[in-house]
């Protein structure tokens, strides 16, 4: 009996440490990371005013405010799924069918490039730019060092210091004229490092929409080739910006052009609407093919590890649409119906403001280009559209134009007026 009491005893000690232990939880330290940027689809949907505008979104919208299926996807995958494709894995680098037409998209199907070309499949573009920012980490010769424009994606300096790189800006956008500040990008091109990495926007810089036009591309190229710079490129709207996929690609094939062997990361989700699918690209110009067949086999080494091979379902349907002829001419009508109602969107915003009897110069709304446009309104202008309009965007004063409508846009230009004048 009275073994069996201290049998009982230890056992109800060693619960209790067991449980002490366990108290101190593995992950006690793990700190809280900071709320979701600046929660604006949540206080968008905590209000109940019907008239109210979101403009915080960063997907395309139909003038009706819903989100668009392409008639071309629709259709690519209705043939992908009567085909009864099996569900095999891809292989490391992706489709190659896709991979072909996405290079083929890029750099135009006359460029030198497309002989001496690594490339491999992407998550879309953030994949592609993580892979990217991971082959530069261990393979670029010169300092690991990026630089990005000031502003830049939210994501960029995130995804490539998980990368391994350190990240730093360049002078790009003039808050005085809410224009590009030409003069000081030029200037930190030449004052950087010789050999330094930068990263360019190729069209339709995100947050700001201000582009550079061909022939600043052409100094900014001059610049970065007298100082040896590695030139990366980010393309996530090409024919979404202007509705013509060649003069959406004219810095890149540029470059190209003048010898530059670039870094290119590509996206599918704006300009065929595949957001949800995931699908990119990331390539390398590379001075020769056996020098490509080098760098394709350390990307495959790179991209293995981290998710072993790309889901398929999304690059079918953009080679589908890329690769058959009467799909692919429907796709760039259907593009340019995009961009241009984002452009519509853009003057009659202007034009309302101006009718209004605004004193403020609103030309950059239209001299921007693409999804987002920076307003010029400050933060405190910023709270006061959503607390006394229900016009919800970020508070740098960056707003989606795939938000506004022909519905909501005369609201939308006497809130900015009484907020604004």
């Amino acid at each position: 009996m009275l073994s069996s009491l201290r049998i009982a005893s230890r056992r109800a000690v060693t619960a209790r440490s067991f449980g002490a232990v366990r108290a101190a939880s593995t992950w006690a330290n793990v700190p809280q990371g900071p709320p979701a940027i600046l929660g604006i689809t949540e206080a968008f949907n905590a209000d109940s005013f019907n008239q109210k505008i979101n403009l915080g979104v960063g997907a395309y919208r139909d003038d009706k405010g819903k989100p668009h299926l392409l008639p071309s996807v629709q259709k690519a995958e209705k043939l992908i799924f009567d085909s009864r494709l099996f569900k095999e894995y891809a292989g490391i680098t992706g489709i190659p069918a896709f991979t072909k037409a996405a290079a083929v998209l890029a750099y135009g199907k006359d460029s030198s490039a497309l002989d001496r070309l690594a490339i491999t499949q992407s998550i879309s573009g953030t994949g592609a730019l993580r892979i990217g920012g991971a082959f530069l980490e261990r393979h670029y010769p010169g300092a690991k060092k990026i630089y990005i424009p000031n502003p830049s994606w939210a994501n960029h300096a995130a995804v490539f210091k998980d990368s391994g790189l350190e990240v730093a800006k360049y002078s790009y956008y003039n808050k005085d004229t809410i224009g590009l500040d030409f003069e000081g990008l030029v200037a930190d091109i030449k004052a950087a490092p010789q050999g330094s990495i930068f990263m360019f926007h190729a069209c339709a810089h995100n947050p700001t929409g201000v582009d550079p036009t061909p022939e600043q591309w052409k100094e900014i190229e001059a610049a970065v080739k007298a100082q040896g710079h590695y030139a990366f490129f980010d393309m996530a709207y090409q024919g979404f910006a202007s509705g013509d996929i060649h003069k959406d690609a004219f810095a890149v094939r540029y470059f190209v052009e003048q010898g530059h062997n670039i870094a290119l990361a590509q996206s599918f989700a704006k300009n065929m609407g595949l957001y949800g699918e995931r699908i990119g690209a990331f390539s390398i110009v590379c001075a020769d093919a056996a020098e490509a067949k080098r760098v394709d086999s350390q990307i495959k080494i790179l991209v293995r590890p981290l998710y072993s091979n790309p889901p398929i379902h999304g690059a079918r349907i953009a080679e589908k649409v890329l690769n058959t002829p009467e799909l692919y001419d429907a796709w760039l009508l259907e593009v340019k119906e995009m961009a241009d109602r984002i452009i519509t969107m853009r003057a009659l915003l202007k034009d309302n403001l101006e009718k209004l009897g605004s004193k403020h110069d609103w030309s950059h709304i239209t001299s921007q280009i693409g999804m987002f446009a920076y307003t010029g309104l400050t933060p405190a202008e910023m709270d006061q559209l959503a607390e006394e309009h229900s016009v919800y965007a970020t508070k740098d004063g960056r707003i989606s134009v795939a938000g506004i409508t022909t519905a909501n846009v005369g609201r939308l230009a006497e809130a900015i007026f009484k907020v604004k004048g």
